[in-house]
């Protein structure tokens, strides 16, 4: 079984955004971590399910919310380089797409 590997700055992101939507309503940011979870679950078990969106990255939407899991299928990891708001700076994760942190 494959496990979840966030890069950090996808990781920031997740949480970002978590603060932001309980900011704006009060539990609507865990919510908003639950629909995240979701989706990695859904990615542990069906890693492929998530559609082609470059030439080396997947992505998986994440329900009730803008967002999308934008991931690379490693031989023992799905590697998340961006949970990315669906409607704004597009291709700011490009950088992240080649290499994984150490």
């Amino acid at each position: 079984m494959k496990r979840v590997v966030l890069h950090p700055e996808a990781e920031a992101e997740f949480l970002a955004a978590a603060r932001f939507y309980d900011a704006h309503q009060p539990g609507l940011g865990l919510d908003f971590v639950t629909e995240v979870q979701r989706a990695t679950r859904v990615l542990v078990a069906h890693p492929r399910l998530g559609r082609r969106f470059s030439k080396r990255l997947h992505r998986i939407l994440v329900r009730r919310f803008p967002y999308g899991l934008l991931y690379r299928l490693e031989a023992n990891d799905v590697f998340i380089v961006a949970v990315a708001h669906l409607r704004r700076r597009p291709g700011y994760w490009r950088r992240r797409e080649r290499r994984r942190p150490a």
